[in-house]
């Protein structure tokens, strides 16, 4: 890799950890606050809605920001014809969510979310209106115009959404917060951008880059409603409370998960796409993101799982217990994430969606299918049931990735098969510790030092390599 490009991973990376995890970490904060006046039936209530809004924004994207990047030079043309399809695709969509909500709340039997999906869609629309900022920025590997806009939203949108729930605003107030944080966003990436659309628009570059996207959106569209299939369920076969539990141990676990798993998506694949013509420099970068991030992603989530109940009622109260328990499982399924990441980036930048898609097939087909079994036997076997579709996910997902770049699933594993089992031990040694302390203030600031210590200390003691590379990583930073 060479220093130039190497100099704007680190930066990348920098600034998409720091966003991603400062405004999560805003808005964990404004949860905190939030979820000890609102119910968990409020926030089920929102989270309802989420499958829909979540495919519409699939199929609004299309696919297209990552045919720009993929692309080597993306034109004007190119640039305009994204944005005008996104912005025509929001507005049918948004129809179809105005025109459909009567049906949605019928199906879940809550009145009030017809009139909550009207207003919350427009988020789409707004959405729409910064993709092809955000990508142009992409391709730049300049993640740092976007840290700042993902800032700026979560300090705007959490300040106005305290303020309204503490007004008695109830759902509406997370219904709001999602609207003023999109909004912001737009606005902010807008200011940074010189590019502005034109009056440009072409069917050969659409039919182009529909081409590279048609198998990825299919392939998102499969994910996202995969991903919110649990929600689906959850909310039409219990109720919005179950939701709520359900809701909040989702959130605690993708605050490093998912973040984690965005960051690397975001970086890597513009970083790879550049080595897409060298397998040798591909696999050794490829090796070095995997180990890096299964480094600092295992220990926290296993750590967040065996310090699930602490965790919960010291931050939001004794009502959201319920939470902690199914939270453990569903950070052993997450934990993956990031590793899934990287794989199916390998495929895209090989210019590979068909097997992209053929994989997202194979691999929705099984964990339906597990999902369907365990049903009968209840949430928490619902969330226990993620463990084992993730784990069989990712020995697809790198089939491809052993066929392309030669690294299979079992050199992966055997490659970071340290960090799991130091990362396990670490979960049943902080289990072992809440036993013996009732407090759970106490036990979540003991958890904390008792984790960190073991992991780190068996890490330096056998001087595990990830260290080297993040101690090199920083170094490299410091000269950029």
């Amino acid at each position: 890799m060479s220093e130039s490009l190497k100099g704007k991973t680190i930066k990348g990376t920098f600034w998409t950890g720091l966003e991603r995890f400062w405004v999560q970490g805003v808005q964990f904060l404004v949860m905190l606050v939030i979820a000890r006046i609102l119910s968990p039936k409020e926030y089920g209530l929102i989270g309802m809605l989420g499958v829909f809004i979540a495919i519409a924004q699939s199929l609004i994207e299309s696919g297209f920001s990552q045919a720009l990047i993929k692309k080597k030079n993306s034109t004007e043309i190119d640039f305009n014809t994204v944005f005008y399809f996104n912005i025509v695709m929001s507005l049918i969509f948004y129809a179809i969510l105005y025109l459909v909500s009567p049906a949605i709340a019928s199906f879940y039997n809550e009145p009030i979310l017809c009139s909550v999906m009207r207003v919350v869609g427009l988020v789409i629309i707004i959405n729409a209106f910064n993709i092809v900022q955000s990508t142009i920025f992409s391709i730049q590997i300049d993640f740092k115009k976007q840290a700042h806009s993902g800032m700026a939203a979560a300090i705007v949108s959490g300040v106005v959404s305290i303020i309204l729930a503490k007004k008695g605003f109830g759902v509406w107030t997370l219904v709001w917060q999602q609207l003023i944080s999109s909004m912001v966003i737009t606005i902010v990436l807008w200011s940074y951008s010189s590019w502005r659309p034109k009056w440009l628009y072409s069917w050969k570059s659409f039919k182009e880059m529909f081409a590279f996207g048609f198998n990825l959106v299919i392939s998102g569209l499969i994910d996202t409603i995969y991903n919110n299939l649990y929600v689906l369920v959850i909310g039409k076969i219990y109720n919005a409370t179950s939701l709520g539990y359900y809701g909040r141990a989702e959130h605690y676990a993708q605050l490093p998960a998912s973040n984690f798993n965005s960051i690397f998506f975001r970086v890597t694949y513009p970083v790879l796409c550049k080595l897409q013509d060298d397998d040798s420099k591909l696999r050794d970068i490829y090796m070095k993101m995997l180990r890096v991030s299964t480094f600092i992603i295992f220990p926290i989530m296993c750590g967040l799982a065996g310090a699930a109940y602490p965790v919960v009622v010291a931050l939001v109260g004794e009502k959201w217990a319920f939470s902690s328990v199914l939270l453990v499982p569903i950070c052993m399924a997450k934990m993956w994430y990031p590793v899934h990441a990287i794989n199916l980036n390998v495929l895209k930048v090989k210019g590979r969606t068909d097997l992209f898609l053929r994989l997202e097939i194979i691999k929705k087909f099984f964990s339906i299918t597990v999902l369907v079994v365990s049903i009968p036997f209840g949430l928490i076997y619902m969330c226990y049931g993620m463990i084992i579709s993730s784990i069989v996910a990712l020995g697809i997902n790198s089939f491809y990735t052993g066929k392309l770049i030669k690294l299979g699933f079992w050199k992966q594993m055997k490659d970071i098969s340290h960090l799991l089992l130091v990362s396990l031990c670490m979960f049943a040694l902080i289990k072992f510790v809440n036993l013996w302390i009732d407090n759970v203030y106490l036990q979540l600031l003991v958890d904390i030092i008792v984790g960190s210590a073991f992991y780190f200390g068996v890490a330096y003691l056998f001087r595990f390599k990830e260290i080297e590379y993040i101690k090199s990583l920083r170094q490299e930073k410091g000269n950029n």
